[in-house]
């Protein structure tokens, strides 16, 4: 039976400053954005819009407020209200982890929208533009959940190989839910989405894969997580992570059936 390592959260000191792990993940994620984001305005269809490298720090600056303030307000108020109200210190403590990824997509929905008002594009080009670069940036948030020991999995078959036990948690065998979605909400979608924007596609049909894709996929890796809490729904319930990823898969097929139909080119 594998055993969760439980690491240090800690990845380095230097004196008094500690540095962690998961600070490394955001790292890691906003690094990814401008590597693949530069080689995304060398695509054709991309570079005829006028994109620049200047263009991609710009917007880096606003997304990491909106992942960052939409991220840690999500938490605060879509799954722990009661927590953080009684802690209020605790909402500044982001270096614990607790990051909500539909606060940040808000966040950077916002953020992205001042910043397309700025500099006079069309949001939906940018939300198009910017699609693809998530998933991995998500993918890294996750193995810092990991790594931090958060969002352990519901319980497993203890003859599943790669089950594992949490220490903090119990010692029973559980599903490692970070890893999965890291796995499929991040790099799966990655890979799909990457594949698909190669090519030039209607204004807000990378964006809506995007939100369906997601979606769907946050819904199912639900499945193997402890809900932070559940939804009833008559006979059944979900968790909160599939309630929120519900108006994802409505937003992810209007804005497809919308960009089909209209067939507008981004410019």
């Amino acid at each position: 039976m594998l055993i969760h390592p439980m690491p240090d959260p800690i990845a380095i000191h230097f004196g008094p400053l500690a540095i962690r792990w998961y600070g490394l993940m955001y790292l890691a994620a906003f690094a990814q954005f401008i590597l693949l984001g530069r080689i995304r305005i060398q695509q054709a269809h991309i570079a005829v819009m006028g994109w620049k490298k200047e263009d991609l720090d710009d917007m880096l600056f606003y997304g990491v407020l909106g992942v960052v303030i939409g991220g840690r307000l999500g938490e605060v108020l879509f799954y722990n209200p009661a927590f953080y109200f009684s802690n209020p210190l605790e909402i500044f403590m982001v270096w614990k982890g607790g990051m909500s990824f539909h606060g940040g997509f808000l966040g950077v929905l916002l953020a992205m929208a001042l910043w397309s008002r700025r500099r006079g594009r069309h949001l939906m080009d940018v939300m198009d533009f910017i699609a693809p670069l998530v998933p991995l940036g998500y993918a890294f948030g996750r193995i810092g959940n990991f790594i931090n020991a958060e969002l352990p999995g519901r319980i497993a078959d203890a003859s599943l190989p790669w089950a594992m036990i949490w220490p903090n948690v119990d010692n029973l065998p559980r599903h490692p839910s970070p890893i999965y979605q890291a796995l499929v909400d991040g790099l799966l979608l990655f890979i799909v989405l990457w594949l698909y924007a190669r090519k030039e596609r209607p204004r807000m049909a990378v964006s809506g894969l995007f939100a369906l894709g997601y979606g769907c996929a946050r819904f199912f890796t639900e499945y193997f997580r402890i809900p932070d809490y559940v939804v009833p729904l008559g006979p059944v319930t979900i968790s909160a992570g599939q309630m929120l990823s519900v108006p994802m898969i409505v937003l992810g097929i209007i804005l497809i059936v919308i960009a089909y139909r209209s067939k507008k080119v981004p410019h």
